[in-house]
């Protein structure tokens, strides 16, 4: 599957990015994601449906401020979890609340509780 884009009201939802136009690699050390490899290991699990990702953007300046991460699982269920940079803790909200209603009504999956960051 290829990533799709949510919009959240105030904020945006895209997947993770590391190009010459956008770098999301600093944001995420802020988050403590150190790996070089993570943005392009969450791209490949889009494609294989493994885990499904978003940056949770400001729709002005595209800076990631939060990441929401589903993990589909076995009997129809789905992992999400999500972390905010400090003083982001309504994007991450907002962005929850859109990716839920992805995972029910374009995924089919029934979201469990959130929890902390999905590898």
């Amino acid at each position: 599957m290829e990533p799709i884009e949510i919009n959240a009201g105030a904020w945006y939802l895209r997947a993770l990015r590391a190009d010459e136009r956008v770098d999301d690699r600093p944001a995420l050390l802020e988050g403590g994601i150190t790996d070089p490899e993570y943005v392009a290991r969450r791209g490949a699990q889009w494609v294989d449906e493994s885990h499904f990702s978003w940056a949770v953007c400001d729709p002005v300046t595209a800076e990631l401020v939060a990441e929401i991460v589903v993990a589909p699982e076995s009997g129809g269920n789905a992992r999400i979890s999500g972390w905010s940079r400090p003083g982001y803790g309504a994007a991450l909200e907002a962005g929850l609340g859109a990716v839920r209603r992805f995972v029910t009504g374009a995924l089919g999956l029934r979201p469990e509780p959130v929890g902390g960051p999905v590898g």
